[in-house]
């Protein structure tokens, strides 16, 4: 059997493609649900047309604070070792699939080898080699490294960073997110969004580094603020980052900025029409960075470093937080504009066939 391990909205989008080629290859799979992100989910399988959890091991509000991921990790933790036969339906022989570096990915990790199953980690041997920036990813990426079996990597420096691990390495030769991508410009029956009537950016921002401490997301407003001054900007309110916004009191601040109009969250389908059409994109999110590579989008990453290489000194600007950067790259946008990534093979189709091969032997 083959279970998915699913916890958060980023792991849905880049996994949708992969339960729709299991799909197309008569594959049954067991998709079984963390909780970390609930509320997010359902606009997602709608986009994909797939169905929910085949199993839930949470079903509260979405995990958005630190001491709420302490107790739902160990509720979890615990529901893995009391029920990990339940969970995975009494398989002895399968195989598990976890996608990237959230705590799902850790917990779904562990589940795995705790119920004596194969292990696949998809988006795998990625790397900032920097245990601080992104944290805690970049951990949680090498404890995985670790448990697994099966590493589906994004391509051949993905593929470079796991010599040392044993396993089968399989490179899919992209990231799953353009298969995602494919879908969403693809879809028919798409509520329109509305653009506004002049040139603008995009800014999505919710990393822990950016929103949880009042300095750093005061920094963040100031960034806004900055660019503002002579571009009109979209600023996408994620829940956490809205929260934080209000608890500090800045957000009353960025609402009343002139050039800057906040909206709330889009389906992803949505939101690659949204990015598709906008001027530039401001992101601190991983996810983001691959989108405009595959688009050709210019990005602005607030980040001081990244473990993806799609885009660095093409389209992508990683800033440091660096306000020269910011600027010499407003005032050359267009050179930042890149072709749309087309990839010759799709990686879901890759990871689906690689489980057919599992389920056979």
């Amino acid at each position: 059997m083959i279970h998915v391990v699913i916890g958060t909205k980023a792991q849905l989008i880049k996994m949708a493609p992969v339960l729709k080629a299991l799909q197309n290859n008569g594959l049954p799979y067991r998709f079984v649900s963390t909780g970390q992100h609930r509320e997010t989910m359902d606009d997602i399988l709608d986009n994909f047309k797939l169905d929910g959890p085949d199993y839930r091991l949470y079903s509260g509000r979405d995990i958005t604070s630190i001491m709420a991921m302490a107790v739902w990790s160990i509720r979890i933790l615990w529901k893995t070792l009391t029920r990990r036969h339940e969970i995975f339906g009494d398989d002895h022989n399968g195989i598990v699939l976890v996608h990237g570096d959230t705590f799902s990915t850790l917990l779904g990790a562990l589940m795995a080898r705790f119920a004596g199953l194969k292990l696949g980690h998809v988006e795998s041997g990625l790397r900032s080699f920097n245990l601080y920036h992104p944290f805690p990813e970049e951990i949680i990426r090498l404890l995985t490294f670790r448990l697994a079996h099966y590493f589906f990597c994004p391509g051949p420096w993905a593929l470079s960073n796991l010599v040392t691990y044993p396993g089968i390495k399989i490179d899919t030769g992209g990231n799953t997110l353009a298969d995602a991508i494919k879908y969403a410009l693809d879809a028919n029956g798409i509520q329109p969004v509305a653009f506004p009537d002049r040139p603008f950016g995009v800014v999505t921002l919710h990393r822990f580094e950016n929103i949880f401490s009042r300095s750093s997301l005061e920094r963040v407003v100031d960034i806004v603020e900055h660019i503002s001054q002579n571009h009109y900007l979209l600023f996408i309110l994620h829940k956490p980052t809205e929260n934080k916004l209000r608890e500090f009191g800045l957000y009353q601040r960025l609402a009343q900025l002139e050039n800057v109009e906040l909206r709330q969250r889009y389906d992803f389908f949505r939101f690659i029409r949204l990015i598709g059409s906008a001027a530039f994109i401001v992101s601190d999110g991983g996810s983001n960075q691959e989108e405009c590579y595959y688009l050709g989008k210019p990005v602005i990453l607030l980040r001081k470093a990244t473990e993806r290489r799609e885009g660095l000194g093409e389209n992508c600007l990683l800033s440091s937080y660096n306000y020269e950067l910011f600027d010499q790259f407003l005032a050359n946008i267009s050179s930042y504009n890149r072709s749309p990534q087309a990839l010759q093979n799709s990686p879901s189709q890759i990871i689906a066939e690689t489980c057919r091969q599992f389920a056979q032997s």
